[in-house]
């Protein structure tokens, strides 16, 4: 941020005259934004960058902490934030003046979020006397930040994993409190329903180009295969100590064959009905050095019949008295159909039984929106915008909705190498937010980031963490899955190591 003034806020307009040029004396296109921007996520981060983008220079509104029902942080934590942003050059504190401030600078440029597009703007009548304009975006969806970026390479060091020690001191967290919450899955009885799906490997030496054709050619020297979809849920919570047991269908094909030798010698209480319509799901990933080339995906994605849903309704309601935590992943390969999720999910809100949920878009399409009254709900960015059918607002936005759609306590929007958003209700029946850097500055192998994450983070809440624990120990969970190659079960004991 360029330093513009005394310290503090410019108290008036006036004393923003020498930004409205350059050193040469040529104008300057000002743009002007104005929120609360309490936590700063990647939503407002792409938002300032379209807004910097508008113009030469950008000046942020901060809405007073006493005039605004919205600012919970003080004036100064909040300007500090945005001043250590590039995009920003000037934040100036509105205290119930904002059209004083737009009609006595007359920015060229007023910028709001999409969801204001067809509301009630007087920002369009305070323009009109200073021939600016208002324009209506989020950011795009595919901005990584460039200000996380560059704090993570100042910051790096000589460890994969980094500690989010402004969130720990937001929310008064301590390793010793953090530790005990992972000692107690040990007593957790937990039930996942989800697809199959053998993870395979494939590793190659890279021989070059073909001359025949613009081809890649590779030699396989190597597969090895893991145990992936809900299979791997489930197998996160046995090892990182809770009973579990494992609803799921397969072929009748080699595939099937080793997922059930690698629930058993997990010691997984599987129930594993044969579909012999579909064969059992492999992803197969071609790599060489360190690099996947290619992914062929074998699958069906039809609706399992009226008679193996029968089965499993039968089968899990006569152990549904004895679990703790009921966890939903979806791959959407046809198990967990709509019929199916409704049954059970009725018989499970009948017994007070908590239920968290994900269902996955990355080569399919998910169906997030079949799941209700869930503990926890842990989308990507584009599952959410999907489910809501809304690719133009803000993600805060997006996340309250499908929060009150899917009737969640809690809603943490996963963002890949941008972390975490998290949306929680507060006694009120309001959303509270934060966010959380993703934790590992140097991933090996993204498959399976986002069911560690689940996985670690409902068995948290479950036994009594707060959602800001959770979600730290979820993202713990998340940096150590992406540090190795393949989906490889938790253990307790590398949460307690590193948080």
């Amino acid at each position: 941020m360029n330093a513009i003034g005394t310290p503090g806020f410019p108290s008036a307009p006036d004393e923003l005259t020498l930004v409205r040029v350059d050193e040469k004396g040529k104008p300057r296109k000002l743009v002007f934004v104005s929120g609360n921007f309490n936590i700063l996520h990647p939503g407002h981060l792409r938002f300032l960058r379209f807004a910097a983008e508008q113009g030469q220079i950008l000046v942020v509104g901060l809405l007073d902490h006493d005039s605004s029902e919205g600012a919970f942080l003080s004036n100064e934590e909040r300007k500090q934030a945005l001043e250590s942003l590039e995009a920003v050059n000037v934040v100036v504190l509105v205290k119930d003046n904002l059209d004083h401030w737009i009609s006595s600078l007359k920015p060229d440029v007023v910028v709001k979020g999409s969801e204001w597009q067809h509301r009630d703007n007087p920002e369009k009548a305070w323009l009109a006397k200073g021939g600016g304009k208002l324009v209506f975006s989020s950011g795009e969806q595919t901005f990584a930040s460039i200000e996380l970026i560059q704090q993570k390479l100042r910051d790096t060091r000589h460890y994969n994993i980094e500690r989010p020690n402004q969130y720990l001191k937001r929310h008064g967290i301590g390793s010793a409190d953090v530790q005990q919450r992972v000692r107690a899955f040990a007593g957790l009885k937990v039930a996942v329903l989800g697809d199959i799906i053998v993870d395979e490997y494939v590793e190659c030496d890279p021989v070059g180009m073909s001359r025949e054709d613009p081809t890649l050619v590779v030699t396989p020297f190597k597969t090895n295969r893991f145990l992936g979809g809900g299979g791997i849920v489930a197998g996160h919570a046995r090892g990182l100590g809770a009973s579990v047991d494992f609803y799921s269908v397969c072929g009748d094909d080699a595939a099937a064959e080793f997922s059930r030798q690698q629930l058993a010698r997990q010691e997984i209480d599987a129930l594993i009905l044969c579909d012999e319509t579909r064969p059992t799901t492999v992803k197969r990933r071609y790599r060489a050095e360190s690099k996947t080339l290619l992914r062929v995906n074998d699958y069906r994605k039809h609706e399992i019949d009226e008679g193996l849903q029968h089965a499993f309704i039968e089968a899990f309601s006569q152990k549904l008295e004895n679990y703790d935590l009921v966890i939903f992943s979806d791959f959407n390969y046809g198990y967990l159909c709509r019929p199916l999720v409704q049954a059970l999910t009725d018989r499970i809100k009948a017994s007070g039984i908590r239920i968290v949920a994900d269902s996955q878009s990355s080569s399919q399409t998910g169906d997030l929106d079949k799941f209700r009254h869930l503990l926890l709900a842990t989308p990507t960015e584009y599952e959410a915008r999907l489910t809501m059918a809304n690719s133009q607002d803000n993600l805060v936005l997006v996340s309250e909705n499908l929060g009150e759609r899917l009737q969640a306590e809690h809603l943490i929007v996963t963002l890949g190498s941008e972390g975490v958003l998290i949306r929680s209700r507060d006694a009120t029946g309001g959303w509270l937010i934060d966010e959380l850097p993703a934790l590992n500055l140097n991933p090996v192998d993204p498959a399976g980031a986002g069911d560690a994450f689940l996985t670690s983070t409902a068995m948290a809440l479950q036994v009594g963490a707060s959602i800001w624990e959770a979600a730290y120990i979820g993202s713990i969970a998340s940096a150590c899955q992406v540090g190795r190659t393949g989906n490889i079960p938790l253990q307790a004991a590398e949460l307690e190591t590193r948080v």
